[in-house]
């Protein structure tokens, strides 16, 4: 599937390519409305259009958009107030999505748009980096023993000293991609792509505020530790090494 991005923000642009591409797509991007409307490569089947553009209003290119194709338009901007997505759904855009956002719900809205339109349906492949992990470290048919903690991903249940510690959904992800290969240091990003959404784009305290909740349901800190500077690792408290730390 073919997608044509108007977003002259690369930091935005470039991490929304490429977390794309992961699952698929073809993105074609150009940084000014004007180029988006002179574009002369393939046919897009769908456009991504950012409203705050340097050259011209991502409205007006909207509107000179609808005015010569009925192709998809899925608006995505920075903008809250009520006003720019009444008048950008009224000008013949067909979906609405604020930063932040995930690639995943961007996604979901590009499937639910091209249902709308009479397209086929769009099935996302999964991204490579997902299935990459070594599978004997992966229990999903039952529980996962880690000294006194039980990790059961096919129940989401975990209990430690055979006492149900009740987590969120969130943090029960968090803990069972951290479970998957004890002792080894995952990176914030790595953590992130996977617990939450490639190119999540929002704050990345989430991650830090996620970590602290499971140190204190689980009782010790040590269950997860610091690699300062790099990301967080689970290891079963009393076999840690020196050099690791419970910030």
């Amino acid at each position: 599937m073919r997608l044509l991005l108007i977003e002259d923000d690369d930091r935005i642009a470039g991490p929304l390519t490429e977390g794309l591409g992961r699952y698929g797509f073809t993105v074609d991007h150009v940084r000014t409305g004007a180029a988006g409307l002179a574009d002369t490569t393939a046919a897009p089947d769908l456009v991504l259009l950012d409203l705050g553009l340097p050259d011209m209003d991502g409205l007006d290119v909207c509107r000179s958009l609808r005015a010569r194709s009925a192709v998809p338009i899925i608006m995505i901007t920075a903008r809250g107030e009520e006003a720019d997505r009444i008048v950008g759904l009224e000008l013949g855009a067909d979906d609405y999505l604020a930063k932040p956002f995930g690639v995943r719900e961007l996604i979901a809205r590009i499937r639910a748009v091209t249902r709308r339109a009479g397209a086929p349906a769009y099935a996302p492949t999964e991204p490579a980096e997902e299935t990459a992990r070594p599978q004997e470290h992966r229990t999903v048919s039952g529980a996962q023993a880690l000294g006194s903690l039980s990790v059961n991903r096919r129940t989401r249940e975990v209990h430690l000293d055979g006492q149900h510690i009740a987590l969120t959904p969130r943090e029960f992800d968090l803990l069972a991609y951290l479970a998957e290969d004890p002792g080894t240091v995952c990176s914030r990003q790595q953590i992130m792509d996977t617990v939450w959404d490639p190119h999540f784009f929002g704050p990345t305290k989430t991650l830090d505020a996620h970590v602290a909740a499971l140190r204190r349901k689980l009782g010790d800190a040590g269950w997860i530790t610091t690699a300062r500077g790099v990301g967080f690792r689970l290891t079963v408290p009393g076999h840690r090494t020196a050099s690791e730390g419970v910030n």
